[in-house]
């Protein structure tokens, strides 16, 4: 098996970054041959902005653009999806978001039939998510923020394309002295995936 791990921060010695790190040697050190690959998608220079040519695959009136027929490629060699990203404004960053817009396209994550309905396409993906927060779980679940996140992401986004969230984690009060205890959880979360390679 495969994963791609998806991280989505500007600053590559951040918390996230090293979430992202443990997740993929956890992965690795499970010793069942599953590979790893990690996106990072800053360090990349992805370009989120939806654009004319974005349009015009979304029309089916052109092929994609080049980079996104290479995030297609990067997928379509992946049977496990991780993203680790920071909660900004208590869903993905732009930067990832832009991916998911740009990347996620008709015609090869959904279809939309002639009768209306949507064929799923990305059945055979497995998804982690992992989000780092600053905030308490006592707000998160108080302002209902944990069961939006996972209306419009786990639902909205993966559900739609056929995609399984098998995780969905957060990993909150990130700014308060939690972070040995979250890269503890990030090597369960890794484990966890390399040794569902060998079931």
């Amino acid at each position: 098996m495969h994963s791609l791990i998806v991280v989505a921060h500007p600053n590559p010695h951040s918390l996230t970054h090293a979430v992202a790190s443990r997740i993929g040697d956890a992965v690795r050190a499970a010793g069942t041959g599953h590979t790893v690959e990690i996106a990072d998608l800053a360090a990349e220079g992805f370009d989120p902005r939806f654009n004319p040519a974005d349009n015009a695959l979304f029309h089916q009136t052109a092929a994609a653009p080049a980079d996104v027929a290479a995030e297609h490629a990067r997928l379509d060699r992946a049977d496990v999806l991780v993203l680790v990203y920071p909660l900004y404004w208590w869903s993905f960053p732009a930067l990832l978001k832009g991916w998911v817009d740009r990347v996620f396209t008709q015609g090869w994550a959904y279809a939309d039939t002639p009768d209306g309905k949507v064929t799923k396409k990305m059945q055979r993906l497995q998804v982690h998510l992992v989000g780092l927060g600053g905030a308490g779980a006592e707000m998160i679940e108080r302002r209902g923020y944990g069961a939006a996140m996972k209306t419009q992401i786990d639902m909205g986004i993966f559900d739609y394309c056929g995609a399984q969230v098998l995780s969905s984690t957060l990993l909150l009060e990130s700014d308060s002295g939690a972070a040995e205890a979250h890269l503890r959880t990030a090597a369960d979360i890794g484990r966890t995936i390399g040794v569902s390679a060998a079931a």
